[in-house]
């Protein structure tokens, strides 16, 4: 039987859940203690997220901190929860950077964990849920994915690319040392674009 790219982010949810169940770990997350509302800050608020550990986002963070951490997901329920219930599904590029000590991850050449390189949403949410504009709803647009926002996943490609680009460098600091030089030490210290 043929399965779709969109079969694997079932199995990753329906992985998570079932470990969940044998471990005894509720697939909602309790709702923190309400923080003392201090009198003098008019913005306070108690209002707590809630966190369902059945969604995609919720199993992705999760599998993310126990694969990094090498320990099972019980003991990283309690931080997926946390940074569901702060940042959203936008975390997700926030906790692989910080995994990878606080550089920017570049979509291009690391796969990313949420859609794993599809570059779309890959809960297929609809227009309503998104909240496109009415006029494209009709349009059947794709919903970028809210991690790597439609990074191109091509290493291969975009290796090359680099490496064109790093060759012309290296030539024109051939010919005419100073200028190239300081263009090349530009190029190579720039930040890679991370949104």
């Amino acid at each position: 039987m043929p399965t779709t790219v969109f079969d694997q982010f079932t199995r990753r949810t329906a992985d998570v859940t079932a470990q969940l169940t044998t471990l005894g770990i509720p697939l909602t997350a309790p709702a923190p203690l309400p923080a003392d509302l201090d009198p003098t800050d008019p913005w306070a608020s108690n209002y707590a997220v809630p966190v369902d550990r059945s969604t995609l986002a919720w199993c992705t963070a999760v599998t993310m901190l126990a694969d990094h951490h090498h320990t099972g997901i019980d003991r990283q329920v309690l931080a997926a929860d946390a940074l569901l219930r702060e940042l959203g599904i936008r975390g997700l590029a926030q906790l692989h950077s910080d995994l990878h000590a606080g550089a920017p991850v570049d979509y291009r050449f690391t796969r990313c964990p949420y859609c794993s390189g599809i570059g779309e949403d890959p809960t297929r949410p609809d227009c309503q849920d998104v909240g496109c504009a009415p006029w494209l709803e009709f349009a059947g647009h794709d919903h970028p994915c809210p991690v790597c926002r439609y990074e191109d996943y091509q290493p291969q490609y975009f290796a090359e690319e680099r490496l064109r680009e790093l060759e012309e460098l290296l030539a024109g600091g051939i010919k005419d040392k100073a200028p190239s030089r300081s263009r090349l030490v530009t190029w190579l210290r720039r930040p890679e674009p991370h949104l």
